[in-house]
């Protein structure tokens, strides 16, 4: 096993991370169904749609079935405490948030391109953002577990140190 495979197998054992992960996708699901709906109703009295309405249709036509599906299972994992693990459910949350964003692209261009590209180079940004946030968080709560006393994994319930996670204090290096 590499490193980042234990990385990742030790953050999958910090108590309550799996549950979190699950209340935010279910969270962003949601979001993206209440986007799509927003996005396409005006296209659905129109006539005749130009190509980036079209898109925008078609693709929140394959995004908000996949995305209803996906809260569903969703509150399944919430109620039985654990992801399902299926590779169906990965291929279609995948594949859901593709054509979710598709469509939120290509509505925003059918107002002016401009809006299109702002919603693209926001959005990299946005994911730039917060890969960086949950590392940094990920990271630190992994330092604090190896410097405990007795080295716990957090796999006893314990987040390793026993110290809380709360924000990052004014004297705290990691500032």
């Amino acid at each position: 096993m590499d490193e980042d495979e234990r990385q990742r197998a030790a953050w999958r054992r910090q108590p309550g991370l799996e549950q979190e992960w699950i209340r935010q996708n279910n969270l962003m699901y949601g979001g993206l169904i209440g986007i799509g709906i927003v996005l396409v109703q005006p296209f659905l009295t129109v006539a005749s749609l130009d190509l980036s309405a079209w898109i925008c249709v078609v693709a929140f036509s394959v995004a908000i079935p996949l995305l209803a599906g996906l809260v569903l299972v969703s509150h399944q994992e919430a109620f039985m405490r654990r992801a399902s693990g299926s590779k169906l459910v990965t291929v279609a949350q995948s594949v859901a948030v593709f054509f979710a964003f598709t469509g939120i692209v290509s509505g925003f261009w059918h107002v002016t391109w401009i809006a299109g590209v702002g919603v693209l180079v926001a959005s990299a940004l946005a994911l730039a953002v917060h890969s960086a946030g949950y590392t940094k968080l990920m990271s630190r709560r992994a330092a604090q577990d190896a410097a405990a006393p007795g080295g716990s994994d957090g796999s006893d319930g314990t987040h390793g140190s026993g110290e809380s996670d709360g924000p990052v204090g004014p004297d705290d290096p990691e500032r």
